[in-house]
């Protein structure tokens, strides 16, 4: 909505033998516009921000946090990628139960986008513009490289127009935030923001994926979470794992390497194994639905075509 200003002009008539000059009254002087200074983060925020950079520097000092794409101490084969495919994409990490997430490891269904991806960013003002600026860029890139490897249309767009929203928020946000914005976004459901308002501290990150009732394994949302208290390596860790995590790879497993889909912290970023994992969730071959026992027989060529393709 444009609004416009309506000046009211008045002219002066002046009668008199005595010629009246006026002077011009100065132009008044524009009042400054209060500045509304931003809410100190509470000293929960503070101490979680700390408690955030020392696990950082401690995972860094075990030779945690990894960032290479091929580690050459950690190869793997077809068989492998078989295992582990089945692990992450067709089983779950949690329950909802009565609307509440149980953490459990239960048998599950094949399950992944099918229309284009819309992403949506909102920072909470504890996030510094410039910090803003580069969660955008982190993410925008990513959103390509995920598109490249997965044939998704993906991109970012507008909140309003978003059926894939990523909270980069401190935990006073936390509390606020989520049912604020629920109003117009329809992705945080009740059970939602009642997470997110509640998260601890040891959950670094989260991801929940969205799917219609007439059709529970095609993801029609997605809404990500990232604590705004990360700084640099575990921030982008978050972004990359978390909107990896919501495409259809939604379970960890500890016996998995080299992953950022394992609870261990070794690696941080996406790794080349993980790309095979996610085109082979993509592969037309298999299909939204389809149980580990359904799956199972086409996993080793689509693993095969997966590991042999020059895109990866």
């Amino acid at each position: 909505m444009i609004f416009g200003r309506i000046f009211l002009v008045l002219s002066l008539l002046l009668i008199g033998c005595d010629e009246v000059r006026v002077a011009p009254k100065p132009d008044p002087v524009p009042k400054p516009k209060p500045v509304v200074a931003k809410p100190s983060p509470s000293e929960e925020s503070t101490r979680i921000k700390s408690y955030y950079a020392s696990v950082q520097a401690r995972l860094l000092a075990q030779g945690k946090l990894r960032q290479e794409h091929s580690p050459a101490d950690a190869p793997f084969t077809t068989a492998d990628l078989v295992r582990n495919f089945e692990r992450v994409a067709l089983y779950d990490e949690y329950t909802n139960e009565e609307g509440v997430f149980i953490e459990e490891q239960t048998s599950s269904y094949l399950r992944r986008w099918q229309k284009p991806v819309r992403i949506g960013l909102h920072f909470g003002d504890s996030v510094t513009p410039g910090q803003r600026a580069k969660d955008t860029k982190m993410v925008s890139s990513f959103a390509a490289r995920l598109a490249a490897l997965t044939g998704l249309n993906i991109r970012v767009t507008s909140l309003k127009n978003a059926n894939f929203v990523m909270l980069f928020l401190n935990r006073d946000e936390q509390r606020t935030v989520p049912l604020q914005l629920s109003a117009d976004t329809p992705q945080l459901l009740p059970s939602i923001v009642r997470e997110i308002e509640t998260s601890p501290r040891n959950i670094f990150c989260v991801a929940y994926a969205l799917s219609n009732a007439d059709s529970p394994t095609d993801y029609s949302g997605a809404v990500v979470l990232v604590k705004a208290e990360h700084s640099d390596i575990m921030r982008r860790s978050c972004i990359q794992e978390e909107m990896t995590q919501a495409l259809g790879l939604a379970n960890d497993d500890p016996n998995i390497r080299p992953s950022i889909f394992n609870d261990d912290e070794e690696f941080a970023l996406l790794t080349k194994h993980d790309e095979i994992l996610l085109k082979m969730l993509y592969d037309p071959r298999l299909r939204v639905g389809m149980t580990p026992e359904r799956a199972r027989p086409l996993l080793r060529a689509v693993a095969e075509d997966a590991l042999k393709s020059n895109r990866i």
